[in-house]
């Protein structure tokens, strides 16, 4: 009897009973995150490997350096600063002409609204990130080569498609280079001032000429790149420079689900836990922001509200991907963002068209009714009056959503839309929250770090 009582015991066990014979044990939350989590392909990241500390620093200069922009008045981190989640926080950002920064920098006489919204650096250096901007217009690696709006022009050299991102910011009249006929800052010529957008081979080297007129400049990257001449410095070398300090600086990869993806299973709570099992679950969330950056580094048409000055002849829509294309079942396709430190980077979407991150978040859960009740005071005030509501637009957007966002089952209560939040918040590496340290106190050409 006593055998039978014992056996009896082990298979309630293995069924999943309690020991008084009733309901199975639930699985416990990490049973369930691991099962997902293995199923879904999500493990931990790997760091990129350490940069040169002399490249790092040299790279640093440059990312703050206002002498590498036609007039003189804009770095690259105008629009990537630290202190701004590597991004400038406006909706779309104030290019050429404006000063200030993030959301306090304010229009000058020439000065336009770029197009997107700037996105963040965050883990932009780690393997296998060969996609950049919104709409995929530049990337590589050095195995398959790289591809840019330079088309043949485009250097081949660079050691991942981070620091490829350097040669294009500098050269748009818009962005960095200036536009005809003005003069820099203190009234002098712009050498770069009459080209066009287009003449990236010519604007390139007039660049890597303002950084060689500097002692320092010129010092630090003839040691940065042992063998090369001053002839031999190109575009290339000051972009690798930049890639190592934004591969050092914004690589943020000790979030609390880092830790957990580690095995340290009390670094996230139960709502952050339970909001992970949502995403990668019923919510379906995973299928674009794959992995353990969420992101497929795929396109995707979300019918995100199309506000803002939209772009080139489309405008005021603008077609993302299909801009690049020219195919029209890529119109109004972006590139899938990582979400990590999303929190630190607003506000949302291509343009910048949500200012709450909670909204954007119920946006994916249903685009139709996001885009009806869509309010477009929450982008800058110049751009208010600029959504386009039609229902014809709505039908256009919604027409080609990717169908990846309509999944069954997909509505979440307020409770688990919480729960999805806390899990967000967990993707917030707190190394990050406070950058003060990377921006440099003076620069070698003596221009101001900040204005």
């Amino acid at each position: 009897m006593a055998f039978v009582l014992a056996s009896m015991a082990i298979l309630g066990a293995c069924s999943g009973e309690n020991e008084t014979g009733n309901a199975p044990i639930a699985p416990s939350l990490d049973q369930e995150l691991t099962e997902l989590f293995a199923a879904e392909g999500v493990k931990p990241v790997e760091r990129p490997k350490a940069q040169d500390p002399a490249l790092v620093k040299l790279g640093q200069s440059l990312f703050f350096e206002k002498e590498l922009s036609g007039r003189r008045n804009i770095a690259c981190s105008t629009c990537h600063h630290p202190l701004l989640g590597s991004a400038d926080g406006q909706s779309q950002s104030r290019g050429q002409g404006a000063t200030g920064l993030g959301p306090q920098r304010v229009h000058g006489p020439k000065s336009l609204f770029l197009a997107r919204n700037t996105l963040s650096l965050w883990n932009r250096g780690v393997a296998g990130w060969d996609t950049m901007f919104w709409d995929g217009r530049l990337g590589g690696n050095p195995t398959d080569g790289y591809i840019s709006p330079a088309g043949d022009a485009t250097p081949q050299d660079f050691s991942n498609a981070l620091a490829a991102f350097f040669i294009i910011p500098i050269t748009p009249d818009e962005e960095m280079r200036g536009f005809p006929g003005e003069t820099d800052v203190n009234g002098n010529p712009n050498e770069m001032a009459d080209l066009t957008n287009d003449d990236f081979a010519q604007i390139w080297p007039l660049v890597v000429a303002r950084a060689m007129a500097i002692p320092e400049y010129r010092d630090a990257l003839l040691a940065a790149f042992p063998g090369k001449t001053e002839a031999d410095i190109n575009v290339v070398h000051l972009a690798e420079a930049v890639g190592a300090f934004m591969t050092d600086a914004f690589t943020a990869l000790d979030a609390p689900f880092d830790r957990y993806l580690a095995g340290d299973h009390a670094a996230m709570s139960d709502a952050q836990k339970r909001g992970a099992l949502l995403f990668y679950g019923r919510a379906s969330c995973g299928s674009c922001h794959t992995g353990g950056l969420q992101t497929d580094l795929g396109f995707h048409n979300i019918a995100a509200p199309q506000v803002g000055t939209g772009k080139g002849d489309e405008a005021p829509l603008d077609y993302g991907r299909g801009r690049i294309t020219l195919k029209e079942e890529d119109r109004f396709k972006f590139r899938t963002p990582s979400l990590r430190n999303i929190e630190l980077e607003g506000p949302w979407m291509h343009n910048g068209a949500y200012a709450n991150l909670e909204d954007t978040v119920r946006h994916h859960l249903d685009p139709e009714a996001s885009l009806k009740a869509y309010d477009d005071k929450q982008v800058e005030p110049e751009l208010w009056g600029t959504y386009q509501s039609s229902e014809e637009t709505r039908k256009t957007l919604l027409a080609s959503l990717d169908p990846l966002l309509k999944v069954e089952g997909a509505k979440l209560t307020d409770a688990e839309v919480s729960d999805l939040m806390a899990f967000l918040s967990a993707l917030t590496d707190p190394s990050t929250l406070n950058q003060l340290h990377l921006i440099p106190d003076s620069l070698p050409s003596g221009l101001p770090v900040d204005d």
